[in-house]
């Protein structure tokens, strides 16, 4: 059992360093949408790999991406991919529009990771206040060096989110220290409420938190219309999962967006308009 493990993870790593060149990836796009009137602001951009044998689920291809380092070139290739998107999205009348995309602590790590965003920037034409990156909260208890390529980030006016708060072992205190523009509730404390007491006095918790550090919040993972309900009746910004839209390819956010560019959030459980 042992052996075919290792050589199933070699066959896995050996696809992935041709993936790219094969152009085997593809990134598809989930809506985030604006808790007060349903309009879609913006964007996740989640990378999707089908290689010969299909469709290779992120959970199984991403931690060999990190462990061999591979995560840094796929992880260029991501951002400017995502870049050159939103730049079509923007020139097709959706000019605030504004994209996440996730970043690796192996990627801070790479001495080239601003003058890279810098150029994925550059050849776009894009505002930096229009891309969003979505870091862990184990980013930030990395050396200071990576703390620093954060407030470089900062710097050229593009915008940081700590993604699954509230599942992190990190003090508190860097949400004063460090620049953080958005905290985005993991969706672990969403799934239950408004049923879990425990659950929903967290979320009420960071809401309240974020609210009076001046912080933008968004919602993960929610799927019900309960859910959406407590969320909108406790002030939540934006809103992410299921409940509007799985992960889809470019061309249906283009669909989306020329249809109206926003959900319906009624009273009723209502979806799409």
């Amino acid at each position: 059992d042992m052996t075919t493990r290792i050589h199933e993870r070699l066959s896995l790593e050996d696809q992935l360093r041709r993936a790219l060149e094969r152009d085997e990836f593809e990134l598809h796009y989930q809506p985030i949408v604006s808790g007060v009137d349903g309009q879609v602001t913006g964007v996740e951009a989640l990378l999707r790999w089908k290689n010969d044998g299909g469709q290779v689920p992120p959970v199984r291809f991403i931690p060999v991406a990190e462990e061999t380092g591979l995560i840094v070139p796929i992880g260029e290739w991501v951002l400017h991919t995502a870049c050159a998107q939103l730049a079509r999205w923007q020139a097709d009348g959706w000019p605030r529009l504004r994209m996440s995309v996730n970043l690796s602590v192996r990627q801070f790590r790479h001495q080239d990771m601003v003058a890279n965003v810098a150029r994925a920037l550059a050849a776009t034409g894009l505002d930096p206040g229009s891309l969003n990156f979505e870091i862990t909260e184990s980013i930030l208890l990395e050396e200071q060096s990576v703390i620093n390529t954060l407030y470089e980030l900062d710097a050229m006016g593009v915008e940081i989110s700590i993604d699954d708060f509230g599942t992190g072992y990190s003090s508190l205190s860097y949400l004063k220290r460090l620049p953080i523009d958005t905290l985005k509730i993991d969706q672990s404390f969403v799934q239950n409420i408004p049923g879990n007491a425990d659950d929903a006095a967290i979320v009420q918790a960071i809401l309240a938190m974020a609210r009076s550090l001046g912080m933008h919040v968004v919602a993960e993972g929610v799927e019900t219309a309960e859910q959406l309900a407590f969320l909108r009746r406790h002030g939540c910004d934006a809103l992410q999962g299921f409940y509007f839209s799985q992960p889809v390819p470019a061309d249906q956010i283009s669909a989306l967006l020329r249809k109206t560019g926003r959900f319906l959030l009624p009273e009723s459980k209502s979806s799409l308009s």
